[in-house]
């Protein structure tokens, strides 16, 4: 990798902060490969997308491609869904124990639950795995009131979450957005009112939401749903190197804003 230029400094993996959440929809191994040689450092986990684990042929020698990079592997959050309404949350368990996965993801996406079963289940993960919680609908026709979202950001972090995913689905065009893909301001607003973004990760698939954040929280914001294609483009926005970002951490001092833009820059 060139290094003659400065640029922004980024925490070393395992970081805390500036997380890129992978989205995998069904690579093969030589494609996760050909990925982790050119992209590796800047993956910090890899969501085998929904179901797409279930039916990956291969998948414990997929994931100890992965594990061997050293990058995490969960399944999608749907997957844990559909295990609990069928009644086979154990077997989840056991099937995530025998793949040697350290991580989970917890949603509730398509499912309708109360939040205290929701922080229930967080506990009993939370025993074994770390634990990525997920709020917000997948359901484009369902807008979560921004005041429950903190309600049941703040009550998922208490039972043990490690961070909380704000939804957006591989559209990018629910939960955080409006069905046009752009911010739901008030949303975010009344969000990080409340909880530091160091224990969020915000779902971000499109390029101008990616955009949108860097330029919103600066280099280390955590970003979710993003798609293999997309690493190594969304390390040169954090990184500066790209004209979308170049003159905000490179040109000048990046400070944060006061006030939240939307996405065409009108306030």
């Amino acid at each position: 990798m060139l290094d003659f230029l400065q640029v922004v400094k980024r925490e070393p993996k395992p970081r805390q902060t500036g997380y890129s959440h992978v989205l995998d929809k069904g690579l093969g191994i030589r494609q996760v490969q050909d990925l982790l040689e050119t992209a590796g450092e800047f993956i910090d986990i890899i969501k085998l997308g929904w179901g797409t684990g279930y039916v990956t042929n291969n998948l414990a020698d997929k994931v100890a491609v992965y594990q061997k990079a050293g990058i995490p592997v969960c399944f999608g959050g749907t997957l844990l869904e559909l295990a609990i309404a069928q009644g086979k949350f154990d077997d989840y368990r056991r099937t995530v124990k025998r793949l040697n996965l350290s991580h989970v993801e917890f949603s509730t996406g398509v499912l309708d639950m109360e939040i205290e079963k929701k922080a229930e289940f967080i506990r009993q993960l939370a025993e074994d795995f770390i634990v990525l919680a997920e709020v917000g609908s997948k359901d484009e026709n369902v807008a979560v009131e921004p005041f429950r979202w903190v309600e049941e950001i703040k009550i998922l972090l208490q039972a043990g979450a490690w961070k909380v995913i704000a939804e957006a689905r591989e559209s990018g065009t629910v939960g955080l957005y409006h069905q046009t893909g752009e911010v739901r301001l008030g949303l975010i607003e009344e969000i990080i009112s409340a909880i530091d973004p160091e224990y969020l990760i915000f779902e971000a698939p499109q390029k101008r939401q990616q955009v949108w954040f860097l330029k919103q929280f600066g280099p280390s914001v955590n970003l979710g749903n993003i798609a293999t294609d997309d690493v190594i483009p969304l390390e040169t926005l954090r990184l500066g190197l790209r004209g979308d970002t170049m003159p905000d951490f490179q040109l000048k001092v990046w400070k944060p804003r006061s006030i939240i833009k939307d996405m065409s820059g009108n306030r």
